[in-house]
């Protein structure tokens, strides 16, 4: 019983320093590139390095967990995280400064898929759609954060650090994490289950080659090399997915592709999280590029988005209960609203106070969106789908991030007369990919659970069928 109360501070901790590190560290781009004497393609390398790995091993983890346990790959993953984190922080140069994020987010995608597992195995029906609630507000919250932290940390130049400092501030909840662990209520594996090696290559390939010329093909230059990156990509995930069905124990279940809500619930969180990322990156870039903001003062413009995310996640519950997955199409409304808004409003120095209120509007829809998605999705999941879909939704958000950012670049580079007109056209771009998200939304509800329905009852039933995927010691 004692493992099961301290079983949410721990995951959703590790949860929280793990997303930090997605967005921490583009603020301190420009300070990591005059600290290091590094060129903007090693900074890239820098940035993109921790998504490329954190995105590539979340399905294999999945699985890996299901096999040997889930706290042990929690365990595993945290500590590799954690000396990841220390070594970014000492890095000499950007040689090293690459590779430790590799590690980095090595270690996060161990993890992420366990804390989903956990959450489903070890938190009773009655109580799970609020954990989830809180693991999706914490992922919300982390993101948004990143760059506020960042920010601070950055400016203010604790004890000479500079841009290391932004490494070293997840060390600490990162070893509670890990210290807490032992706390967890204890898992083992199924032992005898096979680990799909060929799927698990065909997996890592595919999102490798998609994730890499996401990140540095708009500043290459787009050279040959990305499309031929493409192009295996779209042949190494379209093999994943055919040859699913006639490979033993597969990665990703086949009753995925036959789950409506599991299909359109990945492609959700996807489409979702090809705007969100990109949202908050162009706003800080626009800010600090275009009208010359510190990256102070560009953190506190965003203030009230990520303070009134807080606000819209603890709402989640209850509306989401009530509305299921009705709760998810009014906020991409209001999201797509808060991007053509901004638009107009950001240009100027009394239309930027004006964008206060309604950054607070799209950070509530944020938060609120965030912390319901995950648990209306898993409820209405069944059978055996449930488990993969644990590795499949960090994996579509990881990667609706990765190509949302180079989509929203492209739109933001292309050529205008001023600022003002990128900016709007960005913008455009956003107010697209959350009306897109609201009309998925509207089909997740012709298919997952409907109103006082999204709670524990189809959850409750894939707890006991996911058994052979890992037991839960009593």
């Amino acid at each position: 019983m004692s493992g099961r109360r301290f079983l949410l501070p721990v995951v959703l901790s590790a949860t929280f320093v793990q997303l930090l590190n997605v967005t921490v560290a583009q603020i301190a781009a420009p300070a990591l590139q005059a600290g290091l004497g590094a060129g903007p393609g090693a900074v890239q390398l820098v940035l993109a390095g921790y998504t490329l790995a954190y995105a590539c091993l979340l399905i294999t983890a999945a699985r890996l967990g299901d096999r040997y346990g889930y706290r042990r790959l929690f365990v595993l993953g945290t500590a590799l995280f954690t000396v990841g984190s220390v070594a970014c922080a000492a890095a000499p140069g950007a040689g090293w400064l690459i590779a430790a994020r590799l590690v980095q987010g090595a270690g996060s995608g161990l993890v992420a898929p366990q804390v989903l597992s956990l959450i489903r195995t070890g938190v009773c029906a009655e109580r799970r759609p609020r954990a989830l609630a809180l693991y999706g507000a914490t992922m919300g919250v982390a993101s948004l954060a990143g760059p506020l932290i960042g920010g601070l940390l950055v400016g203010a130049d604790l004890f000479g650090l500079g841009w290391r400092a932004i490494f070293l501030v997840t060390v600490p909840v990162a070893l509670v994490s890990l210290a807490g662990a032992a706390l967890l209520p204890p898992s083992h594996g199924t032992g005898g289950q096979r680990v799909d090696g060929v799927g698990a290559a065909l997996a890592t390939t595919g999102f490798a080659t998609l994730v890499l010329p996401c990140a540095l093909g708009r500043e290459a230059g787009w050279p040959w090399w990305t499309w031929v990156s493409f192009a295996v990509a779209a042949a190494a995930l379209t093999c994943f997915v055919l040859t699913l069905r006639h490979r033993p124990d597969p990665l990703v279940h086949p009753s995925v592709l036959r789950d409506g809500t599991a299909r359109w619930g990945v492609l959700l969180v996807f489409v979702f999280n090809a705007g969100v990322p990109s949202f908050t990156y162009l706003l800080f870039l626009h800010l600090q590029s275009a009208l010359g903001y510190s990256a102070l003062s560009a953190a506190l413009v965003s203030a009230p988005f990520a303070a009134a995310a807080v606000v819209g996640s603890r709402a989640a519950p209850g509306l989401s209960r009530r509305l299921g997955p009705t709760a998810l199409t009014a906020p991409a409304l209001v999201l797509a609203g808060t991007a053509v808004a901004l638009a107009t409003l950001i240009g100027t120095g009394p239309g930027r106070r004006a964008a206060l209120p309604v950054l607070a509007a799209g950070g509530a829809a944020f938060g609120l969106f965030t912390a319901a998605v995950f648990t209306l999705v898993l409820a209405g999941v069944r059978g055996t789908a449930a488990s993969s879909v644990s590795g499949l939704l960090p994996t579509a958000q990881q990667l609706g991030g990765s190509i949302g950012v180079t989509l929203a670049g492209l739109v933001y580079f292309a050529p205008a007369d001023r600022a003002d007109s990128a900016f709007a056209h960005a913008m455009a771009y956003e107010a697209a990919v959350f009306l897109l998200t609201a009309l998925i939304a509207l089909r997740l509800r012709r298919t997952g659970p409907g109103p006082e329905r999204s709670g524990p009852g189809p959850t409750s039933r894939t707890h006991g069928q996911t058994a052979r995927h890992g037991t839960l010691r009593r």
